[in-house]
């Protein structure tokens, strides 16, 4: 028997056998799963008879991680349509540019962001509101029953967060969507009876995966709108969350919140850093203050987007705290499903040294079909079989990878390579620091060198550019110091709080 995989299935799943446990938390809104499967039942019926939406088009929503987003993620793949998750960071011209390339039949629009969509699909919105409420409403209490699929169908495409490039739209198929859960699930070891904050936004990487394998597993979904480092410490307290998915900004936030030693969070048995390189000092204060399982991990949107944890072993039990904790502060080891191989430009796998230097290459079934409408991108990304990440990394004779830097961010000085990701790492740990980007900047001399952007912590007392220079030439060869520190309020970060080193580049000498 060869059943279509499809993510489908864990609705229904979830409908079946945990109907009546709470599923879902949005503010005062609490569904059990049958009231969640029925509200996304009553959206695919709405869609196919209210809205006129075909198999195949293209219905794109721009909101933030609410009820009616996560209701989508099967709703609108039960109409056969495609859902198209919008950055809510970016500016309506970029919106646009999104909505055009795939082609949107319709655009959803929560109200938090009526204003920043007037202009967009005017005649093809429809409003979040009570208008829609009343439109799930007046659907049939019969389950929607899909048209036939195949599994290599597109269900959701992904646009990338444009840092490196415009954007494009990842293809994620009904086999690459449920493979990614299952493999995930696995890996990460969860239960029916973990409950997990969605803080990272369901739109972008890292976010989107948590849909399929929290409700596959009858898990309790627990939502907040945006990140807010405050809110998200109540909740954790007031739901009892489990498990947290952090990037580093989100995390060094909370780290340094006034409410983090006064609410209780003893209830979490897993953070998990991903988005951005981590600096172990960051790792070592968050299990500290929180006293459980700190570790990083890595994903892209082309890869529906988890590839690795970075898990211990049993072999690691016996282990000294600080050596546990180093191979937790790594980018991991591959996840359930990933075959993944650090090449080197002919494309041979590096030693497992934990020195030399390739690129990270990967082999799933949760890999992407390719770009929306781009063939020869989608080549590229995909040469010989394997997805091409644009991550330089090593290997440790453990097989724990450790990403270095992405290629475009590596900073060849005087003919040397300096890892950005490395310098940032050293600044980090100084205690006045609270977020920094190391970037190249031209010199006549060595054509380039490193300049870092910094924002110190609340409350820290005063530092100079010339002791932050002093604190990395201590640590590392001093061709790798900035030779400039900027200091910002804040660092510019993209949709999930990743920062956005394509705009510090552009600032002036």
């Amino acid at each position: 028997m060869n059943v279509p995989l499809t993510p489908l299935d864990f609705l229904e799943r979830a409908r079946r056998l945990y109907g009546e446990l709470l599923g879902v938390t949005d503010g005062n809104r609490r569904l059990c799963y049958r009231e969640y499967a029925s509200r996304c039942h009553r959206l695919a019926h709405a869609l196919r008879s209210d809205l006129g939406i075909k198999p195949g088009q293209r219905v794109a929503y721009l909101c933030g991680n609410t009820l009616e987003l996560l209701e989508a993620y099967y709703g609108v793949v039960m109409a056969g349509a495609i859902l198209v998750p919008l950055n809510v960071r970016l500016g309506p011209a970029e919106m646009q540019d999104i909505l055009r390339d795939c082609h949107a039949s319709i655009l959803f629009v929560h109200p938090s962001f009526a204003e920043a969509a007037e202009d967009l699909l005017p005649r093809r919105r429809l409003d979040l509101d009570s208008g829609y409420e009343e439109m799930l409403a007046s659907q049939p209490d019969a389950l929607f029953e899909p048209d036939p699929f195949g599994e290599d169908d597109v269900c959701e495409i992904f646009y990338t967060s444009g840092t490196t490039s415009t954007p494009k739209g990842a293809m994620l198929t009904h086999r690459a969507l449920a493979t990614h859960a299952v493999d995930s699930a696995l890996t990460l070891g969860l239960t029916h009876r973990d409950v997990i904050l969605h803080t990272i936004a369901l739109f972008h990487v890292n976010g989107w995966g948590t849909p399929h394998y929290v409700t596959a597993l009858g898990a309790r979904h627990v939502l907040i709108e945006k990140f807010d480092a405050a809110e998200v410490l109540r909740l954790v307290e007031q739901e009892g969350v489990t498990r947290l998915s952090l990037v580093p900004t989100m995390a060094a936030a909370i780290a340094v919140h006034p409410d983090v030693k006064r609410r209780d969070t003893s209830s979490l048995v897993q953070v998990t850093l991903g988005g951005a390189a981590s600096p172990p000092d960051l790792l070592r204060e968050l299990e500290d203050l929180f006293g459980c399982e700190v570790m990083c991990g890595y994903g892209l949107t082309e890869a529906s987007p988890q590839l690795t944890k970075a898990v211990t072993l049993r072999s690691h039990d016996e282990l000294p705290v600080e050596e546990r904790r180093l191979r937790n502060a790594t980018t991991g080891l591959p996840n359930v499903g990933v075959d993944l191989r650090v090449f080197d430009d002919d494309d041979v796998e590096v030693a497992w040294d934990g020195h030399q230097v390739g690129e990270i290459c990967v082999r799933s079934n949760h890999v992407m079909a390719g770009y929306w409408k781009k063939p020869e991108e989608s080549d590229a990304a995909l040469r010989g079989g394997w997805l091409r990440t644009g991550d330089l990394a090593t290997v440790d004779a453990e097989g724990y990878v450790t990403i270095v830097d992405r290629k475009k961010d590596i900073i060849i000085s005087g003919g040397e390579n300096v890892s950005s990701v490395q310098v940032e790492s050293v600044l980090a740990a100084h205690p006045a620091v609270y977020e920094v980007a190391v970037v190249g900047m031209a010199d006549e001399r060595w054509g380039e060198v490193p300049r870092a952007f910094v924002s110190l912590r609340p409350g820290a007392g005063p530092v100079t550019e010339r002791e932050l220079i002093k604190f990395v030439r201590d640590r590392l060869a001093h061709f790798k110091a900035p030779k400039r520190v900027d200091f910002l309020p804040d660092l510019p970060k993209g949709g999930t709080g990743k920062i956005l080193k394509a705009e510090l580049r552009k600032q002036e000498l």
